[in-house]
């Protein structure tokens, strides 16, 4: 299978780009892995003109928005975003139309037409410096509240969380926490923003997918408990064969994500499916709030 996926690549100037929470079998194919924008930014970069994008819809969608002249493709219809679906554009122009001077932040996880709405989008590294820069006092953030109230306790400005969550990062626990620090008294606790605050505040670091990376890479502590979906902990294992990982309790599956299988990316590949297809004045509208995220102004967004 993975020669047969090898060959398509070149007889289809095509790329496989991989979210870090994959299936290893899918991470291992790829040629490249990383978080949503880091994927969506090596999209704009490759030259090729096909790119299969293993992760979910919404981040399928920022790919082909950022590059419009590329056949993107996601290889299962199964790989969705819960939380993506819990605002949508027609919410956005509701509160915007309610409240003239209300700004309005979509963390990247939103779909293609509520990014079209929005002021400017965020990642989970770059938020907080969005949040700072954004012309504007009172901030609607959607839809993730977690994340949300992370922005809040790093910037002044009013930030009005909007009820989603990602139901992965959601059951991590305070419990949880309490247990991994008994089992692994000299572990780092790393969790992702998405987690509640009442988990966030009790951890050592807090950080993206991609901002786990770079520290378990630059860290000289050997042993860490991950509080992020399992496919980052079955990487940092892979890449850092010389430290050791637990998962913050136990481990949390994205079913999204995890719906893609080696079979799905052969399928894609031989047959050119399924294809993003974004209506040209939504890719126009929501390519303004993508650019805004991906300059330099906020930082790495990684």
């Amino acid at each position: 299978m993975t020669d047969e996926i090898s060959r398509l690549k070149k007889e289809k100037d095509a790329i496989i780009l991989a979210h870090n929470y994959q299936i290893p079998e899918v991470q291992k194919i790829a040629d490249f892995i990383g978080d949503s924008l880091d994927l969506s930014k090596k999209a704009q970069s490759v030259s090729q003109k096909i790119i299969v994008f293993c992760g979910v819809k919404f981040m399928a969608e920022s790919a082909k928005i950022l590059s419009p002249e590329k056949t993107v493709l996601i290889p299962s219809l199964n790989a969705d975003c819960p939380m993506a679906d819990m605002v949508t554009g027609e919410d956005l122009r509701k509160e915007k139309k309610r409240d003239k001077a209300l700004k309005t932040v979509c963390y990247v996880n939103t779909n293609a037409e509520t990014k079209a709405e929005c002021d400017v989008c965020c990642t989970s590294a770059n938020a907080v410096e969005v949040a700072k820069h954004i012309d504007g006092d009172k901030i609607l953030f959607a839809p993730d509240e977690n994340l949300a109230h992370w922005v809040s306790l790093h910037t002044k400005k009013r930030i009005i969380p909007w009820k989603g969550f990602c139901y992965v990062h959601k059951q991590f626990t305070r419990e949880e926490v309490a247990q991994s620090r008994a089992e692994h008294p000299d572990a780092v606790v790393i969790v992702h923003p998405e987690c509640k605050p009442e988990v966030v505040e009790l951890a050592n670091e807090v950080l993206s997918t991609n901002g786990m990376i770079r520290y378990v890479s630059s860290s000289e502590k050997k042993e860490f408990v991950i509080g992020t979906e399992y496919g980052l902990v079955q990487r940092l294992i892979r890449e850092f064969p010389e430290k050791r990982f637990y998962s913050l309790g136990t481990p949390k599956i994205c079913h999204g994500m995890k719906s893609i299988t080696l079979q799905d990316v052969y399928n894609s590949l031989k047959y050119i499916r399924y294809e993003i297809q974004i209506p040209e004045d939504i890719i126009k509208r929501a390519r303004k709030s993508l650019d805004k995220m991906v300059s330099k102004t906020y930082g790495d967004g990684a």
